[in-house]
C-alpha cells in the first residue's frame, strides 16, 4: 500500500514543502488555529483531535498534515481513500500506529462505505471490530488500537457522509491564495531552487497561478528552465511573461482549455445556458474534469456562472475576447 511511485513532480513538491508552521505561508486563521490546538494537546500530553481539511487541490492540505505530525513529534502514515478497499487494509494501518501517530487519508470522500463504518469506532473508542469467517462460523473480534489522530483531506466535502464528518473535532476549509501571498511562496521556492528572481518576475508568475501554490511552484519550475536556456538563470518579469506565454497561460492565468470552454459557450451556444455534458462533448474534455479542474477558477474570476439551466458566459468573458456582451 506504501509502494507509491515518486515522480519528478512529486519529488519537486516534497523539496519545496515547508515542514514547520513558521514556514507555511497563507491560510493565516487556519494556521493560527491549528498551532493553538497543537500547543494545548502537547501541554496536556494528549493526542491531537481528528482533523478534516477541505478545499480545492494544491492549497496545502497534505503539507499541513506533515506539519501537524512534525509539530506533535509523532510519525505519519499516508494513504488515500480509493486505496483502502477492504476493512482488513484499514485494520493493518491502524494496528501499526503508535500512541499519538497521524493517519493521513487523502481524498477521504472516496473511501468505501463499508470501510468507513469501521473507522467510526476507531475514531471514537480506539477499537475496531473485525468479522472473521462467514455464515454460521462468523464471529467478531475486537482489536484495541493506540489513540491516534486521523487527518482527512478532501476536495469534495459535500460527499462526506454526515456520521463521518461529525467525528472530526477540527474542521478547516482552505481557500485560494491572493497574488501577494503567492509571490512570497515563489520567492521562498526560488531560494531553495537556487534561482535568482526579481520581485516583478515573482509577481508575474503569482498573478497567473490561479490562486494555487502548487501551480505557482510548477510555473516557477518552468520559468527556471526557460531562464536556464534563454537567460543567465535570472527570472525577470519579461522572461516570466515569455515563459508562461510559451505554456499558453495568458496574463489572467487562463489556460488554453479555459479559453476553449468560454469560446465554446459564446460561439456555439450563444453565451448559454448550456448543459455540462453538451459542453464536455464540444470541447473534448471529461465532464468531471471540467467541473472539478476548470470551472472553479472561471467562476471565481467571474467568467462563468452556474445556473439551474446550465452554464452561462458572463459579460467579463465576452470582453476577454474583445466581444460586446448581449444587450450592451
Amino acid at each position: 500500500m506504501n509502494n507509491e511511485i515518486i515522480t519528478p513532480d512529486k519529488e519537486f513538491e516534497q523539496k519545496l514543502r515547508p515542514s514547520r508552521f513558521v514556514d507555511f505561508v497563507g491560510q493565516d486563521k487556519i494556521r493560527e488555529r491549528l498551532e493553538l490546538f497543537v500547543q494545548a494537546a502537547k501541554e496536556r500530553s494528549d493526542v491531537l483531535d481528528h482533523v478534516l481539511l477541505s478545499g480545492p487541490p494544491g492549497l496545502g492540505k497534505t503539507t499541513l498534515s506533515y506539519i501537524l505530525a512534525e509539530a506533535m513529534d509523532v510519525n505519519i502514515k499516508c494513504t488515500s481513500g480509493p486505496v483502502i478497499d477492504k476493512p482488513g487494509d484499514l485494520a493493518g494501518l491502524l494496528t501499526g500506529l503508535e500512541r499519538g501517530d497521524v493517519l493521513f487519508i487523502d481524498e477521504i470522500h472516496r473511501m468505501q462505505r463499508s470501510v468507513e463504518e469501521y473507522l467510526y469506532s476507531a475514531m471514537e473508542d480506539f477499537v475496531i471490530d473485525i468479522v472473521i469467517d462467514q455464515g454460521p462460523n462468523a464471529r467478531s473480534v475486537r482489536l484495541n488500537i493506540q489513540p491516534f489522530t486521523l487527518i482527512g483531506a478532501t476536495t469534495r466535502a459535500g460527499m462526506l457522509s454526515a456520521p463521518m464528518r461529525s467525528r472530526f473535532g477540527l474542521v478547516n476549509r482552505l481557500d485560494y491564495y491572493d497574488a501577494a501571498t503567492l509571490k512570497t511562496i515563489i520567492e521562498r521556492s526560488a531560494k531553495i531552487l537556487k534561482v535568482e528572481i526579481g520581485e516583478e518576475g515573482a509577481m508575474e508568475i503569482a498573478s497567473r497561478s490561479r490562486g494555487t501554490p502548487r501551480i505557482a511552484n510548477n510555473l516557477l519550475r518552468r520559468a527556471r528552465d526557460y531562464a536556464q536556456v534563454k537567460a543567465d538563470n535570472i527570472i525577470t518579469a519579461e522572461l516570466a511573461d515569455k515563459a508562461l506565454n510559451l505554456l499558453d497561460i495568458d496574463g489572467d492565468g487562463l489556460e488554453e482549455m479555459d479559453k476553449r470552454i468560454l469560446t465554446c459557450i459564446i460561439e456555439k451556444f450563444g453565451g448559454g445556458p448550456v448543459g455540462l455534458n453538451s459542453m464536455s462533448v464540444s470541447v473534448g474534455e471529461e465532464a468531471d474534469t471540467i467541473e472539478e479542474v476548470y470551472e472553479p477558477y472561471l467562476i471565481q474570476e467571474g467568467y462563468l456562472q452556474r445556473t439551474a439551466q446550465g452554464r452561462v458566459a458572463t459579460a467579463l468573458a465576452y470582453r476577454k475576447f474583445g466581444l460586446v456582451p448581449p444587450g450592451q
